[in-house]
């Protein structure tokens, strides 16, 4: 799709799209035009309704990426092409959104102990102390690490927002003896030959490794970290408005969720029950 390709992500980059979105909008489109065999110019709404629909029931594919594509569709339609706002439909999802797996402190020190290479285990270690997505970790530069201040820049988050995050005495006492042996610049985690950031997939190889050596069998990447970061600061007490600003989020509802996720908060509570004052049982 050429031209077409060139002006959405042109359109997504002056958005602040994060680069894995640009990337799976992209390919979304790129799978309507090999399914409808034409330009998507000239498709009708009623053709592209049809694609979704085909995602649906004949590809089973999960409702999160059939999402992914809905919105992919809107953004390329309305955005791009300028075409009126038709709202492309799924089907709202038939099972409840699960809880993601949390690990417990211990699991996180057996994971971040697995990472042989100081390299890698800066990394995940940067992930959790910091509460990053992972193209947020890997999109860090050696000037946005603020020692004095224990401050890190996250630079152009979701939605194209800057934001400060926990930079704590231990992760800065590991990225600079991290430094001192591989003097990173201008990327904090490059790749190889040093010329761009780590992409964000290594980064995930990175994790599993760990996680497989460490022998944790819950479910989950590397975003597991960040859900670990902001449970383990709820526990501790941290306040809900804190937790948000640190991990970025737009709305105080997304981080509500991890009401449901502390171990202290929730386990710890005492039932009713226990309220009651009931006689023991006898016998």
């Amino acid at each position: 799709m050429g031209e077409l390709r060139t002006r959405m992500d042109r359109d997504m980059v002056l958005r602040g799209l994060a680069e894995r979105t640009r990337e799976s909008y992209l390919s979304a489109v790129a799978g309507l035009v090999r399914y409808a065999g034409k330009r998507p110019d000239r498709l009708t709404d009623r053709e592209v309704q049809a694609y979704l629909l085909y995602l649906i029931q004949e590809r089973h594919l999960a409702w999160s990426s059939c999402n992914v594509a809905a919105q992919a569709l809107r953004f390329f339609y309305h955005t791009t092409l300028g075409r009126a706002r038709t709202r492309f439909t799924i089907p709202a999802p038939k099972q409840p959104s699960k809880l993601p797996a949390i690990f417990s402190r211990a699991e996180v020190s057996r994971l971040l102990a697995a990472a042989i290479l100081p390299k890698h285990r800066a990394l995940l270690m940067t992930t959790y102390a910091a509460g990053l997505r992972v193209s947020e970790v890997v999109a860090l530069q050696v000037g946005d690490l603020d020692g004095d201040r224990h401050a890190i820049h996250v630079r152009h988050g979701k939605g194209g927002q800057d934001r400060y995050t926990l930079l704590s005495e231990r992760l800065l006492t590991e990225l600079r003896a991290y430094w001192r042996e591989a003097h990173p610049r201008p990327w904090l985690f490059p790749t190889r030959d040093g010329r761009r950031p780590m992409h964000p997939g290594t980064a995930q190889k990175i994790y599993y490794l760990a996680k497989a050596r460490a022998q944790i069998l819950k479910q989950g990447g590397i975003h597991a970290l960040r859900h670990a970061f902001a449970t383990h600061l709820l526990e501790a007490g941290t306040d809900l408005r804190t937790i948000q600003a640190l991990l970025g989020h737009h709305h105080i509802t997304t981080t509500m969720r991890y009401l449901h996720l502390a171990e202290k908060q929730v386990l710890g509570q005492r039932s009713p029950l226990d309220l009651l004052g009931l006689p023991e049982p006898r016998g």
